[in-house]
């Protein structure tokens, strides 16, 4: 192998770049050709390979950074005989084969920081506030953002609740003497923050707090990687070109135990991974 090209796909999210970084020197220190794709699949189809045509890319194995889509890509790449690596990149935090994955720590703590801060304002004007983060069909970033900023409800996919019970836990905070409430919906639950508004504009006796949403939206992928996903994204980078270098391939890059490790793209496509199920008993209790 003299040759690989990097390419990344779907959603963006912090550290990306950081990967990109380590497979580029780590390759060049390989002495391997290093390309790079622009604008996704759609680059890699068309051949917007720096510094060369569609002719020109002919036994290049790939390094994908990506998320669950753009691993059902490398998936099929495999299976026409392409030698391609997945390096887990998603702020959903949900694919099989990565605990986490590079941008769900510096989303996690966007999402933090942003409930901190609504923290002060509510407790000072004696509010609840419904806060909606990202991560599709996956609770991870929400269930994680909502115990460390002390939530007194969480909503998930994977652990909905309807309208009446968080209206409950709303209001037996304010009945426990709290000057606040904290609500953080995850933006694929089927209750998320604009049909809880609705139900809680017709029953705001029901709360006893004045309500507030805010949606965080895109402003979870933008920003600075910390330290951790930038770690991450190395040593997942750096790990790429090796298995390349070693003819490993097929496989998904992530992170278990403090350790890489390589999940068959077979493995990966088409399952998602669940929910700590202790996690949700935490919530729970810290919530009381």
């Amino acid at each position: 192998m003299k040759r690989i090209a990097v390419v990344t796909s779907g959603g963006d999210a912090p550290g990306m770049n950081a990967a990109v970084r380590a497979i580029v020197r780590t390759g060049i220190a390989r002495g391997l050709t290093v390309f790079g794709i622009r604008n996704g699949y759609e680059g890699l189809i068309g051949g917007q390979f720096n510094r060369l045509g569609a002719r020109d890319v002919g036994g290049i194995a790939l390094v994908v950074i990506g998320g669950d889509g753009s691993q059902a890509g490398s998936f099929a790449l495999s299976q026409q005989g392409v030698r391609v690596v997945g390096v887990a990149s998603t702020i959903d935090d949900d694919l099989v084969g990565s605990e986490p994955s590079i941008g769900a720590t510096t989303a996690m703590d966007i999402a933090l920081e942003a409930i901190d801060r609504l923290r002060a304002t509510a407790s000072s004007h004696k509010r609840a506030f419904l806060v909606e983060v990202m991560g599709r069909a996956s609770g991870h970033l929400a269930l994680i953002a909502g115990i460390a900023g002390g939530a007194e409800a969480i909503v998930t996919p994977e652990a909905d609740h309807a309208p009446e019970t968080i209206a409950y836990q709303i209001h037996h905070a304010y009945e426990r003497g709290k000057r606040h409430a904290i609500v953080v919906v995850a933006e694929g639950a089927k209750y998320n923050a604009e049909h809880l508004a609705a139900y809680f504009d017709e029953h705001a006796q029901d709360l006893g707090f004045e309500l507030r949403v805010t949606k965080l939206g895109h402003v979870q992928r933008g920003g600075t990687p910390g330290v951790f996903d930038r770690m991450l994204a190395s040593r997942l980078g750096a790990a790429a070109v090796e298995h390349l270098a070693a003819d490993e391939h097929g496989i998904l890059l992530g992170m278990a135990g403090g350790k890489v490790v390589s999940t068959p793209l077979s493995a990966v496509v088409g399952a998602t991974k669940p929910l700590d199920t202790a996690l949700l008993e935490l919530a729970d209790i810290l919530a009381r």
